[in-house]
C-alpha cells in the first residue's frame, strides 16, 4: 500500500492546526483574523510566521519554512520524513525532538526576538527625532500657505478666528515613502505641518499634508511611477497621540474627529460649549485596539491591555467622537465604539458620544456642500436635540442613521 492510500493520512489531516501548534510546542502565536501570527519555531523570526487555520498552508518569511498542511508542517518542526511525520501524528511514533535542540530554538527565538524589538526601538526613536526636526523647521501657519489650504477646504477666516498653532507650514518639504525596499522622493512642494502630541503633551509625530501650489491650493496631486499617492503622510510615532487644534481654558468637554479638516469643521460650527476639539490622526489611534470575540467581526469591546491606545485626559467629562460616513459604516462605529468605552471605563462617570454627518459624507464634505445620500440626515449635537447624556459604559449615538 502506497503512502497516498494509507488511511492515516486523512486522519493526520483532520488534525485541527491549533491543536497540532500545542501539540508541536510552538509558542507566542496569536490569533488574527484566520491565522496564527509570531515567532518562526525554527529561526525565531517575530511576526514573521503564519499558519492560515482555513487552508492549513504555512509560511515563515524569513527562513522559507512553508508547506500547505498537518504533515508538512511537522515534518518542518520536527525535522522529520513523511513516514516519520505520519507516524508521529498518528500516534504509532511519539518521537520528539531532543531537549538540546529545544534548547537551542528557544534560545534562537528569543535571541532573534530581543534584536527585532531592538530595532524597531531604533526606528521609533529615529523616526521622532525626524518629527521633532521637521517641525522645528516649519514656520508658524499664520504666515504661510495654511489659511489658503484651509480656505480651499471650506474653512474660511470669517469662520475660524484665528490659525491654531499646532498648525506649521514648510515652503518646500521632500514627500518621502518607502515604495518597494527604498525610499523615494515622490514630490516637493509646500506643506503644512500638524504637531501630533502624546498624552504627557511631548511631541511624538507631525502630519504632513502637501498642498498645491496652484490656487485654490486644495491637496498636492502626487503620483510615483503612475501611480497615485495620498497627499498625506505621518511621521514619527502617531500611538496614543492627538493633533490639540483648540484646548480653552476650563474645558470639560472633548471633540475628536479623525482628520484636521473634519475636526475644524467642527470647531467652527461651535455645537458645544468649553468644549476642546482635537484630531485623531486615524480610527485605528482613536479606538486602540478591540477584542476578537468569536462570530463578530468588530466587537466594539477594548482590549484594555493595549498601554498604547489613546485615553483622554483626567479633566475631560464628556468625550465626543465625530463619525465620518465616508467609509464602512459597521467597523467605523464598532472603532469609535471601543475607543469611548475605554475611555468611560479608565474614567467613571464619562460620558461618551458618537456624532456623525450621515451616509456617504463626512462633516468637511457638508461644509462644503455635499448632502448625506437620501434617507440620512447630518449630525446633530446634544444642544440641538437635548437628549440625555449617555449612560456609563454605553456610548450614546447621534446623528442620520448610515446602515
Amino acid at each position: 500500500m502506497s503512502f497516498q492510500d494509507d488511511p492515516r493520512l486523512i486522519e493526520a489531516k483532520a488534525i485541527p492546526m491549533t491543536e497540532l501548534v500545542d501539540r508541536l510546542g510552538i509558542s507566542r502565536l496569536k490569533p488574527m483574523a484566520n491565522e496564527l501570527i509570531g515567532p518562526c519555531p525554527l529561526c525565531g523570526g517575530r511576526d514573521r510566521f503564519g499558519i492560515n487555520l482555513r487552508t492549513g498552508a504555512f509560511l515563515c518569511r524569513k527562513c522559507d519554512l512553508r508547506g500547505g498542511d498537518q504533515i508538512a508542517l511537522t515534518m518542518g518542526v520536527l525535522n522529520m520524513d513523511f513516514k516519520g511525520a505520519l507516524q508521529w501524528l498518528c500516534g504509532d511514533k511519539p518521537a520528539q525532538l531532543d531537549q538540546a535542540e529545544i534548547d537551542r530554538r528557544r534560545k534562537r527565538a528569543a535571541e532573534a526576538d530581543r534584536k527585532q524589538q531592538e530595532a524597531q526601538e531604533r526606528y521609533r526613536r529615529k523616526a521622532i527625532a525626524d518629527a521633532r526636526v521637521i517641525w522645528k523647521n516649519a514656520r508658524p501657519g499664520h504666515l504661510g500657505i495654511v489659511p489658503a489650504y484651509l480656505e480651499a477646504r471650506g474653512i474660511n477666516p470669517s469662520l475660524l478666528s484665528e490659525i491654531p498653532v499646532a498648525l506649521r507650514f514648510i515652503v518646500d518639504h521632500p514627500y518621502v515613502k518607502k515604495i518597494g525596499r527604498e525610499y523615494v522622493t515622490a514630490h516637493r512642494g509646500p506643506c503644512m505641518i500638524a504637531g501630533i502630541l502624546n498624552m504627557a503633551g511631548e511631541l511624538t509625530a507631525v502630519h504632513q499634508t502637501w498642498v498645491d501650489i496652484n490656487p485654490p491650493h486644495g491637496k498636492a496631486k502626487i503620483s510615483h511611477e503612475g501611480e497615485s499617492l495620498p497627499a498625506k503622510l505621518v511621521r514619527g510615532s502617531k500611538k496614543s497621540g492627538a493633533i490639540r487644534l483648540h484646548t480653552p481654558e476650563g474645558a470639560d468637554t472633548l471633540v475628536i474627529g479623525e482628520g484636521i479638516e473634519t475636526t475644524l469643521t467642527a470647531l467652527v460650527a461651535d455645537p458645544f460649549p468649553n468644549a476642546a476639539y482635537w484630531a485623531g490622526v486615524d480610527l485605528g489611534n482613536i479606538s486602540g485596539r478591540m477584542q476578537k470575540v468569536k462570530g463578530q467581526k468588530y466587537s466594539g469591546l477594548p482590549d484594555m491591555s493595549d498601554s498604547d491606545a489613546f485615553v483622554p485626559p483626567s479633566w475631560v467629562k464628556r468625550l465626543v467622537f465625530i463619525m465620518d460616513g465616508d467609509s464602512d459604516p459597521t467597523m467605523t462605529r464598532a472603532k469609535l465604539e471601543c475607543g469611548l468605552r475605554r475611555a468611560m471605563a479608565l474614567h467613571p462617570g464619562l460620558e461618551g458620544k458618537i456624532v456623525h454627518a450621515g451616509k456617504g459624507v463626512d462633516l468637511n464634505d457638508v461644509l462644503m456642500g455635499s448632502k448625506p445620500e437620501k434617507g440620512t440626515s447630518s449630525g446633530r449635537s446634544e444642544a440641538e436635540t437635548g437628549e440625555a447624556p449617555a449612560r456609563q459604559g454605553t456610548p450614546e449615538d447621534e446623528g442620520g442613521e448610515d446602515g
